[in-house]
């Protein structure tokens, strides 16, 4: 049976109990956390999340971030595809300063680092729609 390792938020008010999040919750937050920011094409995952989406398991926001806890730290990797003509040091700079907000403003946790591995670039694909316009026009 696989240990499960569980993030314990400090509280001073232990008497209502403990509060405890799992990893993959982490793992969500930060997705969708990259997702939101501008010039993120999309965010790569391994080959499990490849599988699970072929499976028709479509909803995986933890796609492509890996959470590493080492004793009291706790560093986030993400792994992320950028949309062509942006700039990359940019969009890392505000993928980074979001997932630490949005994690510490919904969980109160504080991480150690957050690590951008830019995997591709993606060109904009034009829509169906946009295509049927052109045709039009000629």
């Amino acid at each position: 049976m696989k240990e499960s390792h569980l993030i314990h938020l400090a509280d001073d008010k232990e008497e209502l109990g403990k509060v405890e999040i799992s990893p993959e919750v982490i793992e969500v937050i930060a997705g969708l956390a990259a997702s939101e920011v501008e010039g993120v094409a999309t965010m790569r995952g391994n080959f499990a999340s490849g599988v699970a989406e072929r499976l028709g398991r479509k909803n995986n926001h933890g796609k492509g971030v890996k959470v590493d806890l080492k004793e009291n730290d706790i560093n986030v990797d993400v792994f992320v595809i950028i949309s062509y003509g942006v700039s990359i040091p940019d969009v890392c700079k505000k993928i980074q300063e979001n997932i630490f907000q949005t994690l510490k403003n919904m969980t109160a946790i504080e991480l150690k680092e957050v690590n951008i591995h830019v995997v591709g670039v993606q060109l904009e694909q034009k829509s169906e729609a946009d295509h049927g316009k052109k045709d039009k026009e000629d």
